[in-house]
C-alpha cells in the first residue's frame, strides 16, 4: 500500500509549492504533493514561463520589422502563428518536466489528483478516496482569472490569459480589458505580431501599480507603437456575434463610444482558489477572496498554512517561492529566518520596452512621511542601450533625504527585468546612496544607468 503518512503535505505544486516541498526535503522532512493538473503549477505552464517565449517571438517580429537601422533588410517577412504558439507550450512542457525531475530527485511523494482538507492533519484525494495525513499541511491552490457581470469569458470569443496563449488563429484586432502587467503583456505581445490592440483601464493611468513617471513614459511608448489606450474608462458591456464581439466602452466623461474586435481579453484581476478544497473542515479564515495568514504563513487553524497567490498580493511567483522557504525552515526551526517584507519583492512587466520596480514609488514614499531625495536617468546617456538600438527608457530612484535609505527604485527600458535584482540587493542589504555611489559599474552595461539615477539623486550625474 502507497505510504500515506508524512511530515508535510503541501496542496499544490505551483512555484510556492513544489519549492516549499523540496525545500522541506532538504531539511529531512517526509513531504507529499497534491496536484490536480500539472506539475509546476499555473506560472509555469500557463502563465509566466509561456507567456515568455510567446513574447520573445514577439520581440523577433518586432526586430525584424526595424532591420534597416541595423543595416539589413529583408522581403517578405512572415510567421507560422501554429508554431509560435507550439513553441511556447514546448518551452513549458520542457519545465514541467524539470520540476518533475526536481521532486523526485529530493524524493518527495507526488500524487496526482484533487486535495481537499478534512479536518487539521488530513487530506483527500479524489478521485481514488485515498486519505493522507501530516502534521503539517501548506496550502497552494494558486488563483484563477477573476470575471465580473457582464464580462464573462466565454473561451472562444472573449479569453482569460489561458485562451490568449493558444488561440488558434491569429486576431487582426483585439480589445484588452486591464492594464496591469497580464493585460500589457498580452497587449504588446499581439500589437508586435501585428494586431490592432485597444487597452481599457479603469484607473487613470496603465500600469497602474507602477511609479507614475514610469506609468506615462509606457503609455507613450505604447502609443506610438499603434495601441489605443483608453484610461479612467470602462467596458459596460461586450454583445458577441458569430465571429467577433462588440465592446461598449464608457469613457471618463461619461460619453459612449463602441468598438467591434476579433477578440477581447479580460485581465481585470485574480481571486484565490480556496472553493472546494475543505476550508469548511477547519478554523481557516477567507477574507475576499483570499485566505488569511499571520507573518509566518500560518491560518487559524493550527498545523495549517497558506502561501502565495491564495495568501493575496503581490500575485508573483518568486513572492510564492520565498513564502514556501520562510514557511518550511521556521517549522523546521531553523535561526535567522525573517517575515517577508513585500517591499522588497521586485515586480517585473515584460512588455516593450520593459518594467521593472522594488520597493516604494516616490508618490507612496511621501504618503508615508519621507522627504525624498529622486533620481532620473534616461537610457538615451547610456552607451549600451544606444548600441543596442533601445533609447527609450529611464530609471528612477527614491532616496530618504535625511538617512540615505534606498525607498525605492522603478525601471522601464531594454532588459530592465534582468538589471531590478541589483537594487533588490541593495534594498535587503540595506544599502545607503553612500555604498551605490561607490560601486563599481562595469562600461559599457545598462546597469550603468542604474549608478547614474543615484548621482542624479544628489546633484552628480555625470553623464546627463
Amino acid at each position: 500500500m502507497a505510504e500515506t503518512s508524512f511530515d508535510l503535505i503541501v496542496v499544490g505544486s505551483g512555484p510556492g509549492g513544489y519549492v516549499a516541498a523540496i525545500r522541506a526535503a532538504q531539511l529531512g522532512m517526509k513531504t507529499a504533493v497534491v496536484e490536480r493538473e500539472h506539475l509546476g503549477g499555473i506560472c509555469l505552464n500557463w502563465g509566466c514561463i509561456p507567456t515568455k517565449a510567446l513574447l520573445r517571438s514577439s520581440e523577433i517580429s518586432h526586430l525584424l520589422h526595424n532591420l534597416d537601422q541595423f543595416g539589413f533588410s529583408a522581403k517578405d517577412i512572415s510567421f507560422d502563428f501554429g508554431k509560435v504558439i507550439k513553441r511556447s507550450r514546448a518551452v513549458a512542457g520542457q519545465l514541467s518536466a524539470g520540476v518533475k525531475h526536481l521532486l523526485k530527485k529530493n524524493k518527495v511523494t507526488v500524487i496526482d489528483g484533487h486535495g481537499r482538507l478534512n479536518g487539521a492533519g488530513r487530506v483527500d484525494v479524489s478521485p481514488g478516496g485515498q486519505t493522507l495525513s501530516a502534521k503539517h499541511i501548506i496550502i497552494a491552490t494558486g488563483a484563477r482569472a477573476r470575471s465580473l457581470p457582464g464580462l464573462e469569458p466565454d473561451g472562444k470569443l472573449i479569453w482569460t490569459y489561458k485562451e490568449a496563449m493558444v488561440p488558434e488563429a491569429m486576431p487582426k484586432s483585439l480589445l484588452v480589458v486591464g492594464s496591469g502587467a497580464i493585460g500589457i503583456e498580452f497587449a504588446s505581445f499581439y500589437r508586435n505580431m501585428g494586431a490592432e490592440v485597444t487597452v481599457v483601464e479603469i484607473l487613470d493611468r496603465v500600469l497602474p501599480v507602477e511609479d507614475e513617471d514610469i506609468s506615462a513614459f509606457a503609455r507613450k511608448a505604447f502609443e506610438k507603437q499603434g495601441m489605443k489606450i483608453h484610461t479612467g474608462a470602462k467596458v459596460e458591456g461586450l454583445q458577441t456575434s458569430a465571429t467577433n464581439v462588440k465592446a461598449t466602452i464608457a469613457g471618463a466623461d461619461g460619453k459612449k463610444t463602441e468598438l467591434t474586435v476579433d477578440r477581447v481579453i479580460l485581465a481585470i484581476g485574480i481571486v484565490g482558489n480556496t472553493e472546494d478544497i475543505g476550508l469548511e473542515t477547519t478554523k481557516v479564515q477567507v477574507d475576499r477572496g483570499h485566505i488569511v495568514v499571520n507573518e509566518w504563513l500560518a491560518t487559524a487553524e493550527s498545523g495549517v498554512y497558506a502561501i502565495g497567490d491564495v495568501v493575496g498580493p503581490p500575485w508573483l511567483a518568486h513572492k510564492a517561492s520565498h513564502e514556501g522557504v520562510i514557511c518550511v525552515e521556521r517549522l523546521a526551526g531553523l535561526p535567522d529566518v525573517h517575515p517577508l517584507d513585500t517591499s522588497n519583492v521586485p515586480g517585473c512587466t515584460y512588455c516593450m520596452p520593459q518594467v521593472a520596480s522594488v520597493g516604494l514609488t516616490e508618490a507612496r514614499a511621501k504618503e508615508l512621511g519621507h522627504e525624498v531625495r529622486v533620481g532620473k536617468f534616461p537610457n538615451i546617456g547610456n552607451g549600451k542601450a544606444i548600441a543596442l538600438g533601445e533609447p527609450d527608457g529611464m530609471v528612477k530612484t527614491v532616496f530618504d533625504a535625511k538617512t540615505g535609505e534606498l525607498l525605492g527604485a522603478h525601471m522601464i527600458g531594454a532588459e530592465v527585468t534582468e538589471l531590478i535584482q541589483g537594487y533588490g540587493i541593495a534594498r535587503s542589504l540595506e544599502t545607503t546612496e553612500a555604498e551605490l555611489m561607490h560601486t563599481i559599474f562595469p562600461h559599457p552595461t545598462l546597469s550603468e544607468m542604474m549608478h547614474e539615477s543615484v548621482l542624479d539623486a544628489y546633484g552628480r550625474a555625470i553623464h546627463f
